[in-house]
Parts: structure tokens; sequence; C-alpha cells
């Protein structure tokens, strides 16, 4: 076995490795990344995503009919769902679907495969968009009709925390910042068509705080959740040391296409009131967009957060700068020719 890639915490925690894991979303940017550094540490990896990958041991299926990919699962130590409805345009019906009751069968077929671990991954949208600086752990979860991908990720920390509370399985709830690095789609490949369209606006000057996360180091983080007795029935914040602006991590996208100055911006009222209006017409068209009021609050965020607890139980320390994570994403993206 391979200890090159086993995280050691800052006090010298080291998580036991699983000889067998299993993931749903195994073909996602952070799904693939899990199935590669647990396959480099030796371990007997399998998944699920919507779309089989024979070659990765990766069956079709989604969360709402896990009989379909139940049986894949069986004998599995680790079971990480990392599965989700990725889009902050969804229906209720459908967040409910996938990230309650979805959840709920993800914790059925882990327990009937025998698991000993459960780790879920939340986000820090379960925090809403106006939280105070450094928030942590004990902030309230958003509830309401507005920021819906939140909204449904607290509600699938509550599936998980009772299941574990009831001595079902033991379960880890991490909470990842923004995510990003070569592979990401979200925060790299997609701001930057964007970008390159002019169509990269930010509300209120870009002020709102962003929290960039080095794929490399959101591994670390998830690894000694998963892997140490201490962050059993815990929430973990995984992210990097400090915020940044929204400004500050876009204006990249925008020099990357070429552009001068700074993305635009408007203020936020009415950002939500344009997108608001855009996001109506693409539902009656029944048109695909991510164009909704839900992101441009996500990119008003008032505060950070605080990864004080991961580094006090975990020992977790992110090790990728942004200025590093920006280089080694500005080269993937010339590499696979988004950028010439």
């Amino acid at each position: 076995m391979s200890h090159a890639c086993i995280p050691v915490g800052s006090q010298g925690q080291t998580p036991e490795v699983p000889r067998s894991v299993f993931i749903t979303g195994a073909s996602g940017f952070i799904g693939q990344a899990l199935v590669r550094r647990y396959r480099a540490l030796g371990a007997q990896v399998r998944g699920m995503d919507l779309r089989a990958d024979p070659a990765n041991d990766v069956v079709a299926g989604d969360l709402t009919r896990p009989e379909v990919w139940a049986a894949h699962a069986r004998g599995c130590e680790l079971f990480i769902n990392t599965a989700a409805v990725v889009s902050l345009a969804a229906s209720w019906t459908l967040y409910r679907e996938v990230s309650v009751r979805g959840v709920r069968n993800c914790l059925d077929v882990a327990i009937a495969s025998g698991a000993k671990r459960f780790v879920q991954f939340s986000s820090i949208a379960a925090l809403g968009w106006n939280y105070p600086d450094q928030a942590d752990e004990h902030c309230d979860v958003v509830i309401g009709d507005d920021y819906r991908y939140g909204v449904a990720k607290g509600a699938s920390e509550h599936v998980v925390l009772a299941a574990h509370a009831a001595g079902e399985i033991e379960c880890t709830i991490v909470r990842p910042g923004d995510v990003y690095g070569p592979g990401s789609r979200a925060w790299l490949s997609e701001p930057l068509k964007m970008a390159k369209a002019g169509a990269l606006i930010l509300p209120n000057g870009g002020s709102g705080r962003w929290t960039p996360v080095y794929i490399d180091d959101l591994l670390d983080g998830v690894m000694l959740a998963a892997g140490l007795p201490q962050a059993r029935g815990q929430i973990f914040h995984i992210s990097a040391k400090e915020s940044v602006s929204c400004q500050e991590f876009f204006c990249n996208h925008w020099r990357w296409a070429k552009r001068s100055g700074s993305p635009r911006s408007l203020p936020l009222w009415l950002a939500v009131s344009l997108s608001r209006g855009i996001w109506r017409i693409n539902r009656l068209l029944k048109r695909q967009d991510e164009v909704t009021p839900d992101i441009m609050y996500m990119f008003a965020r008032t505060g950070g957060i605080s990864i004080e607890k991961a580094r006090r139980l975990l020992g977790y320390e992110p090790k990728v700068s942004l200025n590093e994570g920006l280089q080694r994403s500005e080269q993937w993206l010339r590499d696979v020719g988004q950028l010439v």
C-alpha cells in the first residue's frame, strides 16, 4: 500500500485507510479525485454515477432508484455520498427526491452493505449567503424560499445526523468551500465561458466573499474526516485558510478571457431582479440555465468560514495557496484547450 497520499494531521493524526470504498457521483469533479486518491492508497474503489464507466468500476444509477446499483456497493467499508442535484435552478420536488429521500436511500444501502462509516458531502451553501464572517459549524442552516441548493443541503444533513443519532451507522458530514482546480466545471470552465462572452456579472462590485479550496486540500480534509474516530457524528468545514473577494477570484477568469478591467457589476437588488426574470423566461421555455437569483446571492456572501474545528480535531491544514492553485488551474485550462 502506498503511503504517499495519506494525509497526516498537524498533530500527527493519521486516518485509517479502508480496504474498500464506494463513492456516489464517482465521475464528477470531486468524485473522480476521490477515486484516484483512494486507489493510490491501495483501496478497492467502486462507484455509481448517472453514466456507467466500466473502466473505473462505476455503474449507472441515481439516488432515487437504489435498487439499480445497491449490489455494487456490497462489502464496502466506507461509503461516500458526493452525488447531488448540482444546480441552483432545480425544483423543490427534485431537491426533495435527491437530497432528502435519495440521501436516506444511500444510508440504507451503506448499512445493508456493511459499511462502517458514511460520509455525506454537504456544502457551505447550507449556511445560506448572509452569515457572519468566520462562520463556524454552530451557525444556523438556511431555511426559506430562496437559496434552494443550500436549503436542500441543510435538509440532507438532518437525514444523516438522525441516522447517526439513532445508532444506525457512524456518519460524518463535510461542508466544502468553493472547490476548484484541474477538472472544475463549476468554478473554472463555466465562469471562463461567461467571461469570454462578457456575461460574467458580480453583484455589489464583487465585494461578496469567496472561499476557494484547492481540490488536493479538500481530499486531505475528507480523508482525515472519513478515517479518524474523532470525526464520528461531526460536521466539518473544509476550506482554505481565508476568504477572498469574488472580484479577486473571478478577475482571473476575466484576464484569462483576454478582457481588460474587471468583471461587470450590478447592485445586488438589480442583479437578483434581472436574474429572476431570466429564470422565469427559461422555465417557461423549458430551457436549462443556471442564471438564477441564487447564483447572485452566492456571489454576494457576507462572510468567510472558519476551519478551526477541522484544524483542532483533524489536524487539517490547507497546503496549496490560492496563487499556486490558480497557476495549476490556468495550466490545466491551457492543456485541455480552453485557453490558448
